[in-house]
């Protein structure tokens, strides 16, 4: 019954069929035969919400590890300027971060830390939100360094909460960008406001809805159709439904004793639905524009926008 209410809302019996077929291999440790190209063109994924305590980094962490599981090659970057806690949620204490690559201390090969899952992460800066207002000689200096990384599939980045210059500043330029809610009324309406924003920039950004911490399928259900309706209505806008995770007490389970619950609890219900939603970013049709895509394209529009002379 779980994988039949986790993939109730999609388009077709085949792709449901698929979808469990994907759980069913993950569940039982088996390789997926989908290895990337020797040069992918990286897909950038932003994971935001309109306020916080709603699980958004550990749907980044989760996700990522589950796209790792996929034979892909992922990068996670702990892009919370304010408040950094990915490397808390995987047990790890990076040495360095992404300050010291700004500072000129050390370059982004060498802030890389990967994890025993095959993933990589960047570690954020606690504390240090004079990232977003770097002078142009050091948005220079960093741009230059992520143009150093390539060969990835994806990048997960998870920013911080709320409609600051911080978050948009990495949400506008992705490829896609996963608006994390919960059923919770304050949560339901800060969602549609960071969905609002981010459509009067660019009324055309990819942004897809994932409803956390839901009672039931249908709790989910009505949650999401509740904000795309009023989007579509009042913002002119399609977003597309990204999926649910179940409220499961093994999530905070694994919070407690820093190890992602896919990792910790890899048969739970938040587990299953965590997989279903990874295999959907796994498929997604990334259309870039003229100007190209990829980690270069996408940190040369996080750090000069507002400044064409770089």
């Amino acid at each position: 019954m779980l994988l039949k209410d986790i993939n109730m809302e999609t388009d077709t019996g085949d792709q449901a069929s698929n979808l469990r077929t994907l759980v069913d291999k993950l569940n039982n440790n088996e390789n997926i035969e989908n290895r990337p190209e020797p040069n992918p063109v990286t897909k950038v994924i932003t994971v935001t919400s309109g306020k916080g305590g709603v699980g958004k980094s550990s749907v980044s962490v989760n996700l990522a590890i589950a796209l790792a599981k996929m034979n892909k090659k992922v990068i996670l970057l702990d892009a919370d300027l304010g408040l950094a806690n990915v490397n808390v949620m995987l047990g790890v204490i990076p040495k360095y971060n992404i300050y010291h690559v700004v500072k000129g201390h050390k370059t982004i090969q060498e802030i890389l830390t990967t994890t025993p899952e095959g993933l990589d992460v960047i570690a954020g800066a606690s504390g240090y939100a004079m990232l977003a207002n770097l002078p142009k000689k050091e948005r220079v200096r960093i741009i230059n360094e992520f143009m150093s990384l390539s060969g990835y599939d994806f990048m997960i980045i998870d920013t911080g909460a709320g409609v600051g210059d911080n978050v948009l500043g990495f949400a506008l330029p992705a490829d896609e960008v996963l608006i994390i809610t919960t059923p919770e009324p304050t949560a339901i309406t800060d969602a549609y406001g960071m969905i609002k924003s981010i459509i009067l920039l660019d009324p055309n950004k990819s942004i897809q809805l994932v409803v956390n911490r839901a009672g039931s399928s249908l709790e989910a259900k009505k949650v999401s159709e509740k904000i795309t309706g009023i989007t579509k209505q009042f913002l002119n806008t399609v977003i597309k439904p990204g999926g649910f995770i179940y409220d499961d007490e093994h999530v905070g389970k694994s919070v407690r004793r820093q190890k992602p619950f896919l990792l910790q609890y890899p048969g739970s219900k938040a587990s299953s639905c965590i997989k279903v939603i990874a295999s959907r970013l796994n498929n997604l049709d990334v259309k870039h524009s003229s100007s190209g895509g990829g980690l270069s394209s996408f940190f040369k529009r996080v750090f000069t926008q507002g400044d064409d002379t770089i």
